[in-house]
Parts: structure tokens; sequence; C-alpha cells
């Protein structure tokens, strides 16, 4: 592309758009009460209580825990995104098809996150099946859903936009959340409280395909200005767009090497985003087996994670506003040290509570920011692709941590070493954070071209 061609994509029309960044804002509020109901809160108890219960299950001749299993299936679900991410980042770069994918994710995983309606006591393939199939489609999605970022806000509103649709989706996740953690309240017998956990996962499908709604009218794409190659214009437009989207793949792998502060800054953005993956997604399983929580003590923390962390994306975003988005985030790694540091030595409900409002506080901002932060790096014309690999980086990372949790709670009985093992995925991650140069960054940014 030419370079004054290149100037045109990034003026785009629908930049700084109310209503386009609304739609963009509410599919976080879409999809956001499926990773908190079921990801967060109620699959996992579910899964450790009903589907599998205390005894475990047997695979391949050795008795695997529910919290290790959990962890395998987080790793798996990641690795699956992991092959084919930055292959429809690109696909959907070239055709501009970003809507069009992120649609069609989001109502598949809406339909399989209804259908975990029907998994019962014993029904371990069949969660297994339903819940890699709702959070391939959900990470998919968002590969697309952030890719839209750059598009839509300039770079100097794009550290209040990507909190404010964080902020956005923890308002949602919290609203549903709220009804689901009211169903399974008033149950009093285990059949009422599983049956109410079924209806509450089935609820969050419904959900995410209803506000969807509103991203679907509202959320404007700019059609891009590529042609196919003439190479490829002959062949069916599905296995043209593949080749194309797998060669563009392998052509932004060997340049995205060649930056070396957006490498760096991926390197550590896959570190310690395998400390904060972990965290939030093992927190569930750990109450319920390591620290004996009730399923109500349980939900009611993770509320208020919910709530606390509408007001700590925004808090984030301001603080950002002044010492940068850099900064901003290195300092909420020294909190998330603390985090699991106190996660090593809590026993009761309190302590739970005490710790769900700091991760509360800094989960928003953390991601809120790592996602503008990189958005600011990367350009604009590419930005699927490049958010492909985002994707890549945080999936890769979201392998390793839950495995390595489910690893060493089998080895040694007890998750409370694999929480504190945790620190150094964000201590080596702030060291690394500190090297990249955002201004080297954008220059080799703006060298950029297909």
């Amino acid at each position: 592309m030419k370079k004054q061609e290149s100037h045109d994509f990034r003026r785009g029309s629908v930049k700084n758009d109310k209503k386009t960044i609304f739609g963009w804002c509410m599919y976080d509020c879409a999809n956001s009460a499926y990773i908190t109901t079921v990801i967060a809160a109620i699959l996992p108890n579910y899964f450790a209580k009903a589907i599998v219960g205390e005894a475990g299950v047997d695979i391949l001749g050795m008795n695997v825990s529910a919290t290790a299993l959990w962890g395998y299936m987080l790793g798996t679900a990641a690795f699956c995104v992991f092959l084919f991410a930055p292959v429809l980042g690109a696909i959907a770069d070239f055709s501009g098809a970003k809507k069009r994918f992120l649609m069609g994710f989001a109502y598949m995983g809406s339909i399989f996150a209804t259908m975990l309606y029907f998994c019962g006591s014993g029904d371990v393939g069949l969660t297994i099946g339903l819940f890699l199939g709702s959070q391939i489609c959900f990470v998919g999605g968002n590969v697309f859903y952030d890719a839209f970022l750059p598009q839509i806000a300039s770079e100097d509103k794009m550290d209040s936009v990507s909190a404010k649709g964080y902020a956005f989706g923890y308002v949602g996740g919290s609203l549903q959340f709220t009804i689901a953690l009211a169903l399974v309240a008033t149950q009093k017998t285990p059949e009422g409280q599983a049956m109410a956990a079924r209806i509450g996962m089935a609820m969050t499908g419904i959900w995410w395909a209803g506000w969807t709604l509103l991203t679907l009218k509202y959320l404007k794409e700019e059609k891009t200005p590529y042609q196919l190659p003439e190479a490829h214009r002959n062949k069916p437009k599905p296995i043209a767009y593949l080749i194309l989207g797998i060669s563009r793949t392998l052509s932004t792998a060997k340049r995205v090497g060649r930056f070396k502060h957006l490498t760096l800054f991926l390197i550590a953005y896959m570190i310690y985003n395998d400390g904060i993956h972990t965290v939030t997604s093992m927190a569930t399983i750990y109450g319920t087996e390591e620290l004996n929580l009730s399923t109500t003590a349980l939900m009611v923390t993770l509320l208020l994670v919910q709530v606390v962390a509408i007001a700590g994306a925004l808090i984030f975003s301001r603080l950002a506003n002044r010492i940068g988005a850099k900064r901003s985030v290195m300092f909420a790694l020294v909190l998330w040290s603390g985090v699991v540091t106190y996660g090593y030595f809590i026993h009761t409900a309190t302590e739970f509570f005490v710790l769900g409002i700091v991760v509360g506080v800094v989960l928003g901002g953390t991601q809120a920011l790592s996602r503008s932060f990189y958005g600011a790096m990367i350009p604009e014309q590419a930005s699927a692709e490049f958010y492909g690999f985002y994707s890549v980086f945080s999936k890769f990372s979201s392998i390793w941590g839950p495995v390595t949790f489910g690893v060493i709670e089998q080895i040694t009985g007890s998750a409370r070493l694999a929480i504190i093992s945790l620190m150094i995925f964000f201590i080596v991650g702030l060291v690394l954070l500190g090297f990249v140069n955002e201004t080297k960054a954008k220059a080799d940014r703006d060298k950029f071209a297909f």
C-alpha cells in the first residue's frame, strides 16, 4: 500500500463517533455476562461439585481432580484460538469483514453457552465440549472486537474508549450475574442450586445474543479498499481469502519480529497476563476446594469484583492520562503481586472479600490499558491481524498458567503454592515492560505497509 493510502485509511469517518463507540461498548456488555457468570462463577463451582464431584474423574488411567481438569480445559481452549486467530484476523482486515466475523463468533458462542443448561451430574464429556465451543467463540470474537479500537478512537482517546468498553462490560456482567446469584441464593437444596446454576448459565447465552443486537445496529466498519491479488481472483473467495490470510500472517509474523519494542511489549504482556488470567479463572475453584467457601460467599465476592472493577477501569484511565498507560500498567502489576501474596495466606470468607476488592480495582485497569497501549503501537490498516497476534500472545500465556496451576495442585494436593508462584509472572512482566519504548514502537508502526 502506498503511504498516502495508509494515511487516508487512518482518517476513517467512524473515528470518535459516539454511536459507533456505543455500539462497540455494548458488545462488552453482552459477552461479559458469559465470562463473569459462566467462566468465573457458576461453571467452575458446578463443575467441581456436580459434574465431577470430590472423587475426581479417571482419564487415561489417572485420577484427575476437578481443579486440575478445569485448568486443562482452559488451556485447551486457549491453544485452539492460538492456532487460528492471526489467520482469521488477516482475512478480516483484507476483506473488511471484522464485523461479520464478530457477529458469527458471538451468536455461535451464545448458542453453546445456552446449551450448558443440559449439563447434569456426571456429564463430564458434554460439559467439556460445550465449554470449549463457547470459550473458543468468546475469545475468537474478542480478536475482532479489539481490532475495532484503533479504527473507532483517535490515539488521544484510545485509553478512555478502551476503559469505557471494560466499564460497560463490568456493568453488564454485574447485572446479569446479580440475577444468577439471586436464583442460586434462594435455593436451599443441592438439587435446587444445581437447577438454578443451569438456568443461570443458559441465561448468559440469551443475554449475550440479545445485547449484541445493539452492536449489530450501531457499530460501523470502514470498508477496506483492498482487492484480491490477481493470482487469487479466479479461485473461490473462501479459498482465496484463506490462502491470503495464511500468507499475510506469515509475512506479518516476520515483520512483527523486526518491531523490537512492539515484540517486547507482547512478550511482557504474555507473561503478566498469564498471571492475571490464572488468578481470575481459578479463583472460584480455589475458593471451593482449597478454602471450602460456600457458593453464596464465592458469588457475592465475584459480584463485588465486577462492581469495583467498573470504578477501577475508570480510575486507571484517569491515571493513564496523567502518567501514561505504560506506567499505570506497571503500577497495577505491583498491586497484582500483592494480590497473590495475600491470596496465599487467606482462610476465611471475609479475607476472600478483601481480596476481591483489590482484584476489582486492578483488573479493569490492567486489561483496558494493555489493550489501548498495544492499539497505539500497531498500524490501523492491519488492526485485526495485529490483534490476532495480540490474542495469540494472550492465549499462549493462558495455556500455561492454568495448566501449571493444575499440575502443581495435582502434585502437592494444595493450591496455595500454585497461587503464590504466580508472583513471578507479574515481576518478570513488570521488568520487561519497563524496557518498552513507546516512541520507537510508534515510529516502527508508521513504517508498516502491506
